[in-house]
């Protein structure tokens, strides 16, 4: 299974675009975005310095563009995608790209949705002396008892040894000066403390305006930053993005889900490096590239040609697959093989300490086969069951 991840805020370089303006329709469609997006996409891909793309306002749409724009150098025909890559995350503003990838919002979207999320991002992180800083090495336990010991909060949990504190700078420094045993805090150049409550107000901002956004229901499987879950409905893909501002990023548990998945490969898209730097030691049988300049579009073309395999997710199914949205033990219910189920019709339910979720049909028809029995421990994205489906397609 192949696998398109799309990477964060501090990926971007000074001039990282330059290269793709080499093809064809990449100055269109930067300046088509930027347009979208209130924003010169191309000065900041080229000519803009360091200090220029750091900003939030305009790193966002800076990355989501660059993201997208590799995208399709692999598909120029994006419904194409569809037939190979089995699962798409972002690691935080990089699941709008995922998002877009999906079809679950319009590139257009995207754009201003990521173009207002970092205007508000900025406005928020001014309002307190916050930052980011990451810490290297050390167990979990330790790490995340020093942060909360030094009134921080964990915002991004990376995996590889990389876990994220946010908050006020005085509580960043005194862990910096204190940090614990092998562990090594490296200050991150951004506004403030994102992913923490003092991106609330972005957050109230995003969400007054995803409200009139339309979506639709992803054509491959989307990984959420949340919890890793695979998440099937376009509508709750921007709820959880928006959501995403003000709370912790759990990279480290959609590579898992990959894992459990079955990906076998991953492709980085523009502006490339960091994710498959976390994947290559966290994952390290999975195949990985990033796609850093359009001369590494053959080997991109390679991986995909040898790990990519149609998600079973399309517009026209012959069946429907009902899976697993965490990690948990599945409880049948008496519907068997065979019977035709309404919509909304639970199938089962899936538990665990946390939460208790039950499993709903989407679409009317016949129950095909169930893929676990009564008790079985199931994973995020796990099937379930297969339904064939009345009616035309997908909705």
């Amino acid at each position: 299974m192949l696998a398109l991840v799309a990477p964060g805020q501090g990926a971007q370089t000074p001039g990282f675009l330059t290269p793709w303006l080499e093809l064809p329709r990449a100055k269109d469609l930067l300046t088509w975005w930027g347009a979208v997006a209130g924003v010169d996409l191309l000065h900041l891909g080229t000519t803009a310095d360091s200090e220029e793309i750091k900003a939030t306002e305009n790193a966002q749409p800076l990355l989501v563009s660059a993201g997208l724009l590799g995208a399709l150098s692999l598909f120029p025909h994006p419904s194409d995608a569809f037939g190979k890559v089995g699962v798409v995350a972002g690691h935080s503003v990089g699941e709008f790209t995922a998002a877009a990838g999906a079809r679950a919002i319009t590139a257009e979207s995207a754009m201003v949705l990521v173009r207002e999320r970092g205007l508000a991002m900025a406005q928020a992180s001014a309002l307190v002396t916050s930052g980011m800083s990451a810490l290297l090495g050390g167990e979990r336990e330790v790490v995340i008892d020093a942060i909360n010991k030094h009134q921080l909060i964990a915002a991004n949990e990376n995996g590889a040894g990389q876990i994220v504190a946010a908050g006020l700078l005085e509580n960043l420094q005194a862990l910096e000066a204190n940090p614990p045993e092998g562990v090594r805090v490296r200050p991150l150049a951004v506004a403030g403390a994102f992913h923490t409550s003092y991106m609330e107000s972005a957050h109230a901002r995003l969400a007054q305006l995803a409200r009139s956004v339309t979506v639709r229901d992803p054509r491959t499987k989307v990984l959420s930053n949340a919890d890793g879950a695979v998440v099937h409905s376009g509508r709750e893909i921007l709820d959880r993005m928006v959501s995403q501002i003000s709370q912790p990023v759990r990279w480290d548990l959609c590579m898992k889900s990959m894992s459990e998945l079955g990906v076998t490969a991953v492709i980085e898209v523009p502006p490339a490096g960091t994710l498959v730097g976390l994947i290559k030691r966290a994952l390290p049988g999975v195949e990985t590239l990033a796609l850093k300049t359009p001369e590494d579009i053959p080997a991109a073309m390679d991986i995909i040609a040898r790990h990519g395999f149609p998600s079973e997710l399309s517009d026209n199914p012959t069946w429907r697959m009902i899976v697993a949205p965490f990690s948990g033990k599945f409880t049948h219910t008496d519907i068997q093989i065979g019977d035709e189920v309404s919509a909304g019709r639970i199938i089962g339910r899936v538990s665990n300490r946390q939460e208790s979720v039950d499993l709903l049909s989407d679409h009317g028809g016949i129950v095909i086969e169930f893929m676990v029995e009564d008790g079985d421990p199931v994973a995020p994205g796990q099937p379930i069951a297969r339904l064939h489906p009345h009616g035309q397609g997908a909705h």
